[in-house]
């Protein structure tokens, strides 16, 4: 007779709870639902515009006079929120637009809070695509300057906040930028909105078709002296402990596929709501194969996703929150 563990087959026969859509679902341990995504899109200037990006098949770059349906739309699939990355109109040192009360970012919280109030609305708080240089933070004799760059990055929160803002997700990977938008953003009155760090974002080369869309490559040098070094575990949960030491509410794993061992160990580690960025060059790996229909895209996306909510998180920031959410619908 052969045994398995403490039970004997055929008694113990674990394919009984397989056998129908019905059983499966009964046991199902890890629940995929449009409530678990936010959506990442980016705005641009100008009227009429819904360019697709090249690197990222079904996304695009949409002006303000554009967002209201798009938002809509995101609202009606049950997608609870969406992130908002910005392409300003000029670039400089300081990477100014992104703290202008006028920005393009500014503008398009305004207009999704009047088109879809209840939606929550997340900025990525950075200065990569607002700068000359496309670094995150302030040049200072050819490196990026912590300490100098924090107080553009709170500037930058706390005009976002300003403009409607539900939320700051701060993704430079600056020492201390979460402990100095706290207190910025406590100190002007707003300390009931909520900062969702990108705490473990790892230099990573899955960020490819994203730097496209938001025309933030690096001009020089790149990100590795400030993101994270993708040989290091370790290492992440100490920048998820400090973030939460420095008053992060939400703690984020970027990118999610490649790091599901990171998403997993950040959940056994800490009881934070925990949330992974299902990145550009994911999405896009996925997009490319489908339309060579080497893959079925559906059942693949599904299964990646899954597989990140079964790692650990709470929250998946995805492109593929509008397919998903329309494939999970009953």
């Amino acid at each position: 007779m052969l045994r398995t563990g403490l039970a004997q087959f055929p008694k113990l026969r674990l394919r009984r709870l397989r056998r129908s859509e019905a059983l499966r679902r009964m046991v199902r341990e890890t629940e995929l639902s449009p409530s678990h995504f936010i959506y990442p899109l980016f705005v641009t200037h100008g009227r009429g515009v819904k360019a697709p990006i090249p690197t990222m098949p079904g996304q695009y770059h949409f002006s303000v006079d554009r967002l209201a349906d798009e938002m809509v739309d995101v609202s009606r699939l049950g997608i609870p929120a969406v992130m908002l990355f910005g392409l300003p109109a000029t670039k400089d040192e300081a990477g100014s637009e992104a703290y202008a009360p006028d920005g393009i970012v500014q503008r398009a919280i305004q207009a999704i809070k009047d088109a879809v109030p209840e939606l929550v609305v997340i900025t990525d708080v950075c200065l990569c695509e607002y700068t000359s240089h496309g670094h995150c933070g302030v040049i200072v004799d050819g490196q990026v300057d912590n300490d100098r760059s924090l107080d553009l990055l709170s500037r930058t929160a706390l005009s976002h906040v300003r403009a409607g803002a539900d939320m700051v997700a701060p993704s430079d990977m600056m020492d201390g930028r979460v402990a100095a938008i706290r207190a910025t953003l406590d100190g002007e009155g707003h300390s009931g909105t909520p900062i969702m760090a990108y705490a473990a974002k790892y230099a990573s080369a899955f960020y490819g078709p994203f730097r496209v869309a938001a025309e933030s490559s690096p001009q020089f040098g790149d990100r590795r002296g400030y993101q994270m070094d993708p040989a290091n575990a370790r290492e992440a949960l100490r920048e998820i402990e400090q973030d939460i030491a420095e008053g992060a509410d939400i703690v984020m794993v970027k990118p999610a596929l490649a790091y599901l061992d990171i998403i997993s160990r950040a959940r056994a580690t800490f009881p934070h709501p925990l949330a992974a960025y299902n990145v550009s060059g994911e999405y896009s790996l996925v997009k490319a194969a489908a339309a060579n229909g080497w893959i079925d895209e559906k059942a693949v996306t599904l299964e990646v996703l899954t597989a990140i909510r079964r790692a650990g998180a709470d929250i998946i920031l995805t492109y593929h929150a509008k397919e998903a959410a329309a494939w999970l619908s009953p």
